[in-house]
């Protein structure tokens, strides 16, 4: 274990010393912002100073790895952090690749692990004063609490005509990962107004900015609007149908006839026990010694069902059922008619959208600055190798490099410690293969026992061989079943009745004779599936 963890640690060091020497190939104007936290953030990263945002943020290691992060140290708190870019980048300008690290080390149940961009603030505003009101271009990410679970994109775009700030939400977002690992996720901002959702360099969603169909709103008002100003008529009739004012109500139509009526036709039962009543005080029951009649009442048993009830058709007083009463015709209503004043339902008319406007290409405002502003249930957010570039193959190198090996060395770490917590195996050939052991302890399989010992001990060390190990020990089990139950019920040939009577010494000589063929057949099938085992085994 401890060879192969070195032989991990060496490749991700040799891969990341030649990611470091592949980025330099790289021109230095398509990586727009680039932050590895390698170094303290201290003076480069400025914490808010708002009262809200208490919880501390540390400068400290990937769990497993000598790579260093911003981690969220704390739980149930609010966090806020800002880094002012040393140029804007314009995000108007061709391609435009978003990416950074997360690592959820004790997972997210309930919180953030977004990046907010931020657009230049007002004049006069101080890092130290960064907050949730502090006007951003993009938030990207994950977000994760109760039914809200996404990788956030939101674009908070002027309107030309209005000069509103609008967020547009991005439609049916990926899911965040659930697991501890590091993921790296990527937003591509394209000039054809194509947006790419990366996670772990899997594309997970593809949007358009000026689509109807992947933001909401969309970016791009409606043409036109409903007329505020407009009012419905005071006549206007959105009635379909009417009651038929011609209708007259039958002359034989009985509204106050009951829904149901006694059935005449009913006759007692024969044996109805009339004087019995259909509950009688509870025999067993006794009066409470601190029962007090001055104040607790004069006390009376309890009832019960009279037994005497159920040993006839009934008692108490008879009456007859009820049924449905034919003439019931219930409250008369005038049937429906078109209504001849119907307009329709009311709506306003459209009017020119004033704050309509055409577009072929967002109005992005730049990115002055990177914030975290967060809120959180857990502690363990490690944010990490922070980047901006102009090229999606530099962000791929980044991913290749900085953030792969650290990624597959966790996978192993993971793989290894799921083996080490079920002895070696994984869970369900776990269970399996503690099954079979009480299999083996079966008195009935005998001499097969250690066959079957040889089987599983064989196959522990190779697990994928488990199905093969449970069919070939079913085969075995099922072989000395038969034997069990025809191997010592094989019935002599019928004698003729002229057939002379051997001697005892002959009838042993047979029974000796029968005794080795058995034996000779049972050493033969052993010999014969020894091989396939032994195949099987290989396999």
């Amino acid at each position: 274990m401890e060879e192969r963890n070195r032989r991990i640690w060496t490749q991700y060091s040799l891969l990341l010393l030649a990611g470091c020497f592949v980025s330099q190939l790289y021109a230095s104007s398509d990586v727009k912002f680039y932050e590895s936290f390698d170094k303290a953030f201290d003076g480069r990263w400025i914490v808010s100073e708002k009262e809200e945002y208490n919880g501390v943020w540390k400068h400290a290691k990937s769990e497993g790895h000598d790579d260093y992060g911003l981690l969220v140290s704390e739980k149930a708190r609010k966090y806020a952090i800002v880094k002012e870019l040393n140029d804007v980048v314009d995000l108007k300008d061709g391609t435009v690749v978003l990416q950074y690290e997360v690592r959820l080390q004790d997972g997210l149940e309930c919180g953030g692990a977004y990046l907010k961009y931020l657009r230049p603030q007002e004049a006069g505003w101080i890092p130290k004063e960064f907050n949730n009101e502090s006007p951003y271009t993009i938030m990207f990410g994950p977000d994760k609490c109760g039914a809200t679970n996404k990788v956030h994109f939101i674009l908070k775009h002027k309107n030309p005509k209005s000069g509103e700030y609008i967020e547009h939400h991005l439609k049916f977002p990926p899911s965040v990962p659930s697991d501890k690992l590091t993921h790296v996720y990527t937003a591509v901002l394209k000039p054809d107004n194509e947006l790419l959702i990366l996670i772990d360099g899997e594309e997970k969603k593809k949007a358009n900015f000026l689509s109807d169909d992947d933001f909401e709103p969309p970016l791009i008002p409606a043409e036109t609007i409903p007329d505020p100003e407009d009012k419905k008529p005071e006549d206007w009739d959105e009635r379909a149908k009417i009651p038929d004012p011609d209708a007259k109500k039958p002359d034989d139509w009985d509204e106050d006839a009951p829904m149901e009526i006694e059935d005449e036709d009913a006759e007692k039962p024969e044996g109805w026990l009339d004087d019995e009543p259909e509950e009688i005080d509870d025999p067993e029951a006794t009066k409470p010694e601190d029962w007090v009649d001055e104040e607790d009442g004069e006390w009376e048993a309890p009832k019960i069902d009279n037994p005497k009830c159920a040993e006839g058709p009934g008692c108490g007083e008879w009456k007859r059922p009820m049924k449905s009463n034919p003439a019931y015709k219930g409250k008369w209503h005038a049937p429906l008619i078109d209504n001849p004043n119907y307009k329709g339902i009311w709506k306003p008319r459209d009017i020119p959208n004033p704050n309509y406007f055409k577009l072929d290409r967002p109005n992005f405002e730049p990115i002055a600055a990177i914030g975290i502003e967060i809120w959180t249930m857990q502690d363990g957010i490690l944010f990490d190798n922070i980047l901006i570039a102009s090229d999606e193959k530099v962000a791929e190198s980044y991913r290749n490099t900085a953030w792969k090996p650290k990624f597959d060395a966790e996978k192993e770490k993971q793989k290894a410690e799921e083996v080490a917590s079920s002895g070696g195996l994984k869970g369900f050939q776990k269970v399996v293969f503690d099954l079979l052991y009480k299999v083996a302890d079966i008195p009935l399989l005998g001499e097969h026992k250690s066959k079957v010992l040889d089987l599983l001990e064989k196959a522990e060390t190779q697990p994928n061989l488990t199905i093969g190990v449970v069919i070939s020990i079913i085969i075995v089990i099922f072989t000395v079943l038969l034997k069990l139950i025809f191997g010592g019920k094989k019935q002599q040939p019928a004698r003729a009745t002229a057939e002379p009577k051997k001697s005892d010494g002959a009838e042993a000589s047979t029974s000796n004779s029968q005794g080795a063929t058995e034996e000779k057949e049972e050493q033969n099938e052993d010999a014969a599936a020894a091989p396939r085992r032994r195949t099987r085994r290989d396999n």
